[in-house]
């Protein structure tokens, strides 16, 4: 595998990468990453949860990404003897690297996580200009490009590079379940938010949002890490938003065995996100698998799991006024007890987790190789 950001890093894009990784070394295949050292404090070289993991030395940051021109390099020299090499984009050196792999002799699939979306300004368009064409040279060299979803593919701007050899493969969503309600304040309806506190996630929508809801005994759990974020964080703009609301809490950072608590002291989930680069939302599905409802943009991909489980609520993105409407659904639903969770939860089970992702990763890894060696 390749890409700019691994464990322990936390993203959307890293936590996909590496729950396929580590689900494929517990089925007995051996696994090597190939990423950015974008902690110094990161070794070069490690074993994590038996994956292999190589980091390049990074030698410059731009916005978000990062330049380590031993990337390419540490990676054709993985390929070589490897079965397939899986890409997880946007990369700004995805062409570069799909290059290197093939010339090594081993079969590309990518990773299509997301279109990147950049602040407006002429260095931003530029990169946007740069990664897209990086992403539609690996796309003609490679021979599967996944996505989260066929609906955020047929969306992206990339769609036309991608067609004839796209799959929809939703990310590794885990199971939750267990949790105790520790984070609960109170019976009101509480709703809650997992996720980087970035621009892309709609915060501060929510958080306007969530204040219109006439309802005292109502909380609003907001989580995630805001301290170490590439390309920065919002924080100051949510904090703003809230102004004196002690309705609405920020965690900060909570980690992976507190998160069974989170779900387990909400009533809804939000997921307001903004922008074409959220394009699933592993976190809205964890709440679902759960038996909590969520309220999702009305964005490709990001809208597709309320649809196929059919529950919860669609709004447009960026209208507070909206995402009040639908608390205000929601929260009537909760008191009313029409929501049928453990049925909710079941159907959410049905279509993701996990082992269904690896399931889907192996087939099409395995299809790459033998197709390679035909």
């Amino acid at each position: 595998m390749g890409l700019t950001y691994y464990t322990p890093y936390v993203s959307g894009l890293t936590n996909a990468a590496r729950d396929v990784a580590e689900g494929l070394v517990r089925r007995g295949r051996s696994v090597t990453v190939v990423t950015t050292r974008h902690d110094d404090a990161l070794p070069v070289e490690e074993w994590v949860n038996g994956v292999r993991v190589l980091r390049a030395p990074v030698v410059a940051r731009l916005g978000k990404g990062t330049i380590a021109p031993a990337l390419p390099v540490w990676l054709a020299a993985a390929s070589k003897g490897a079965g397939v090499v899986n890409l997880h984009l946007p990369l700004l050196e995805a062409g570069v690297l799909a290059a290197a792999a093939r010339g090594a002799g081993a079969p590309v699939v990518l990773t299509y996580q997301c279109d990147v979306d950049l602040p407006p300004g002429v260095a931003g368009e530029v990169q946007k200009v740069v990664v897209d064409a990086s992403s539609r040279v690996a796309m003609r060299l490679a021979t599967t490009v996944c996505t989260t979803s066929l609906d955020y593919a047929e969306h992206s701007r990339l769609f036309a590079s991608m067609r004839g050899k796209v799959e929809g493969i939703p990310a590794a969503c885990h199971d939750r379940s267990g949790g105790a309600p520790r984070f609960r304040d109170g019976t009101g309806f509480h709703v809650g938010f997992l996720g980087r506190i970035v621009e892309e996630k709609g915060v501060p929508w929510l958080v306007e949002g969530f204040r219109a809801l006439d309802d005292d005994d109502a909380r609003l759990i907001i989580a995630g890490d805001f301290a170490k974020i590439a390309g920065g964080s919002v924080i100051d703009a949510v904090r703003d938003a809230i102004g004196g609301d002690d309705r609405i809490r920020v965690l900060g950072f909570v980690p992976d065995d507190a998160l069974p608590d989170l779900y387990a002291s909400i009533d809804a989930f939000a997921l307001p996100s903004v922008n074409a680069f959220e394009a699933f939302g592993i976190v809205q599905v964890e709440a679902m698998m759960l038996g909590v409802p969520a309220l999702a943009s009305d964005l490709p991909g990001v809208r597709v799991p309320v649809q196929r489980v059919g529950e919860g609520v669609i709004v447009a993105p960026k209208d507070a006024a909206a995402i009040t409407r639908g608390l205000e659904q929601l929260r009537d639903q909760h008191v009313a007890g029409t929501i049928d969770r453990p049925a909710l939860a079941e159907r959410a089970r049905q279509h993701y987790g996990v082992e269904l992702t690896v399931d889907s990763y192996e087939r099409v890894f395995d299809a790459a190789r033998d197709a390679a060696r035909r």
